[in-house]
């Protein structure tokens, strides 16, 4: 199934829309397919997960920002780095920032598939990280162009986490960060306090029957249940 056509059979729309309009009312099926079709602004490239606004709300753009994650019932702080990286980049990122969590970690499978928000995370205790990367690059694919799809790994020992989400976001969570922004830097992705994401506005996510099928088939080599 071409780009496209995945598009306009499984997209559906989140985020802000603005007094309860959407940029893309109105829109024809040619001016709405060129729009499906921009997969690049500037020099950064977009995975096949997401596509913006058509009013260009947020421009997708490489860097990362400072943020923090309160927890409610707790009232812990948690700092956060928040990162968009070009789809060329984007896998190596996410597995190199792997290094600061040692040798065995935890990961969480994350789907939306079949849901229209929310989503099932999945979790599995252990996993030797060598095992860990291998299999995510043969899983590249769905890790990087699925809309539905997120994966997570942490030590929660130390504690640290890194989320590829299904917008195809970096977010790391920990009290000790200085490492992660030392890999960020190696990749020339800067620091940009100002830097919008496009979570921050209204997008679409795109997904298939195949993804859902690799989906399976990657929570089958993890060795993870639905449970």
């Amino acid at each position: 199934m071409g780009f496209l056509k995945k598009f306009f059979k499984n997209t559906y729309r989140d985020g802000g829309v603005r007094h309860g309009k959407s940029s893309f009312d109105h829109l024809d099926d040619e001016q709405l397919e060129a729009h499906l079709n921009i997969a690049k602004y500037g020099s950064f490239m977009l995975t096949d997960a997401v596509r913006p606004s058509y009013d260009l709300q947020v421009v997708p753009r490489a860097g990362y920002r400072h943020d923090a994650y309160h927890d409610k019932e707790t009232g812990i702080k948690i700092p956060v780095i928040m990162a968009s990286v070009s789809k060329e980049h984007l896998l190596d990122v996410f597995i190199d920032l792997m290094a600061p969590l040692g040798d065995e970690v935890d990961v969480v499978l994350e789907t939306s598939h079949e849901r229209r928000g929310g989503h099932q995370d999945l979790y599995r205790e252990s996993i030797d990280v060598p095992i860990l990367k291998s299999t995510l690059y043969d899983f590249e694919d769905l890790l990087l162009n699925d809309g539905c799809t997120g994966f997570a790994v942490l030590n929660p020992n130390i504690p640290l986490e890194i989320q590829l989400d299904e917008h195809k976001l970096i977010i790391i969570y920990g009290n000790e960060l200085v490492d992660f922004k030392d890999i960020l830097d190696d990749y020339n992705i800067d620091c940009n306090e100002d830097l919008k994401f496009i979570t921050e506005a209204e997008h679409v996510h795109s997904s298939s029957e195949d993804f859902s099928r690799q989906f399976r088939q990657l929570q089958y080599r993890l060795g993870i249940d639905d449970e």
